[in-house]
């Protein structure tokens, strides 16, 4: 009798499942792993979102990163990204987008302002809409970058490039060409005496104002941009009707400073004040 009890307790056992004692412990495995893999794709999202950083505060920081850093510059450019070229409207995707150096790759940049309290604007922390241009002479043609600040961030939304239209500086433009090509043209848009803004040579920290002849100036005159003008807008006028011009000129890491003075007199443009505080 016990004999046939204990092969039924078995004949029974065997029909049973059968019990995987590592079961337990290779769901926790699993549940870890996937939980792992999870995570990190979420990091990865997290990583991949643009966040503001402390160059956005003042926008030539942040341009100056944009320009430098192509991963950043991809991060903080809206694709598919509105491209106009004379109102011809097309679109650009990431994939076909080339890094924009924009002008860092040059010695200096050149901001433009109709009259010296615009200047202030340069430093401004509460702009929300700035544009970069490029001024091309010869071709008389403008390219346009337009950057909006969201959320904190400074992104780039849109390019245009078109002619300069009649009256939209195009007579300052065409007579800073002549002056900057040929000197002959410049000797007789210069005013005599010329002012003349300077470090004092026997003090760094202190400002010499002086005067030169045209002689003095084309025996100590800087170079000038011949073929093309950069300008970062930041909200100042640059009205077409404006009878005076800026043209700063900045170095790009070598301490190069200088500022034009130009004003309208007679309807003829002349430089009547030069500035050099280079270091």
């Amino acid at each position: 009798m016990g004999f046939l009890f204990l092969a039924l307790f078995v004949s029974c056992g065997n029909k049973k499942t059968k019990i995987d004692p590592f079961s337990t412990f290779t769901e926790m495995v699993d549940s870890a792993s996937h939980t792992g893999v999870a995570d990190t794709l979420q990091a990865a999202e997290v990583q991949e979102e643009p966040k503001p950083m402390e160059a956005d505060e003042l926008f030539d920081d942040f341009v100056f990163n944009y320009a430098s850093d192509e991963a950043l510059q991809r991060q903080r450019t809206e694709f598919p990204l509105p491209f106009y070229n004379d109102d011809t409207p097309t679109r650009i995707e990431e994939k076909d987008w080339k890094h924009d150096y924009l002008f860092t790759q040059q010695n200096c940049y050149t901001l433009l302002f109709d009259n010296e309290e615009d200047m202030d604007m340069v430093g401004d922390t509460t702009l929300t809409s700035v544009q970069v241009e490029w001024i091309f002479l010869d071709t008389r043609m403008v390219k346009k970058y337009y950057f909006e600040r969201k959320r904190g961030m400074w992104m780039l939304e849109a390019i245009n490039l078109r002619h300069i239209e009649k009256g939209e500086n195009e007579n300052f433009v065409e007579f800073y060409t002549n002056f900057a090509a040929d000197s002959l043209y410049q000797s007789r848009h210069i005013h005599n005496p010329l002012q003349f803004i300077t470090i004092d040579p026997d003090d760094e920290f202190s400002i010499l104002e002086t005067t030169m002849d045209v002689n003095q100036w084309f025996a100590f005159r800087p170079t000038l941009p011949t073929d093309r003008l950069s300008n970062i807008n930041y909200g100042q006028k640059n009205e077409d009707l404006s009878n005076s011009k800026i043209l700063k000129v900045n170095g790009i890491g070598n301490g190069y400073s200088n500022v034009f003075y130009f004003r309208k007199r007679g309807g003829e443009w002349e430089l009547y004040k030069y500035e050099d505080t280079s270091i």
